[in-house]
């Protein structure tokens, strides 16, 4: 990968990784050793969080169309390899999240993709980027976000600092409430009961202002630096 050229994105607009049964197979723990290195990069890269869930999914069985995905994300990281998140110095203490999720992205069961992110003082903090199955994902993605925030906010309870109806931010804020959504977990319910004890408040934003979509789905070079602004990454 020395000599490859490097990329400005880390996955295809229109991707169609699949279980590719009949493609040519390739070492499987090669394949797994390239997903744990990148997963452990995924700790200080929310801009490869995306991509490195999409791979995970084939390590039982990794085609060639598989390991070429991963490379590819080796040749955006050759292209961006000193892009970090840059902390300025801050008095503020606002607390601010964002979730999303796509609808049925996965090729190969057809579930969601969701993803969730958080800033403190306009810095990114946390970020979350998971599958799930379900009809009402954004439901779902907003209440795990919400878990997120609420763990935050007690980490800030023990500095002294308190915060009131933290800002969760989607682009979709229609609750479910008719007979189908029984199957929904009591414990995906739990942004209601903070909504009203205006532990937060669900806002309404802007697709063009969602951050989370980065850990949502695919975009081309354009959108997907303008993304990466929004996140507050930097070359260093």
């Amino acid at each position: 990968m020395a000599e490859s050229h490097p990329i400005k994105t880390t996955v295809e607009v229109r991707h169609c990784l699949s279980a590719d049964l009949d493609g040519e197979s390739v070492d499987q723990h090669l394949y797994r050793s390239m997903i744990g290195s990148l997963m452990y990069l995924t700790a200080s890269r929310p801009d490869i969080m995306f991509a490195v869930l999409l791979c995970t999914r084939f390590q039982a069985n990794p085609k060639l169309s598989h390991l070429s995905a991963v490379k590819r994300i080796l040749r955006y990281l050759k292209y961006k390899p000193k892009l970090g998140l840059w902390f300025p110095k801050n008095d503020l203490f606002n607390l601010v999240a964002y979730s999303d999720s796509d609808y049925g992205g996965c090729n190969l069961d057809r579930k969601s993709t969701s993803g969730g992110c958080q800033f403190l003082s306009n810095c990114l903090v946390s970020w979350q980027c998971k599958k799930q199955s379900t009809s009402e994902a954004e439901y779902i993605v907003a209440a795990l976000c919400c878990f997120q925030v609420r763990w935050i906010h007690q980490q800030m309870l023990d500095y002294g600092i308190t915060l009131h109806e933290i800002p969760i931010l989607c682009d979709n804020t229609t609750i479910p409430q008719h007979s189908k959504t029984k199957h929904i977990e009591i414990k995906h319910h739990f942004n209601r009961d903070c909504v009203l004890k205006k532990h937060i408040q669900i806002v309404e934003v802007k697709t063009d202002k969602q951050t989370a979509d980065i850990f949502t789905k695919a975009f081309d070079s354009a959108r997907f630096a303008q993304l990466m602004e929004m996140l507050g990454m930097i070359n260093f």
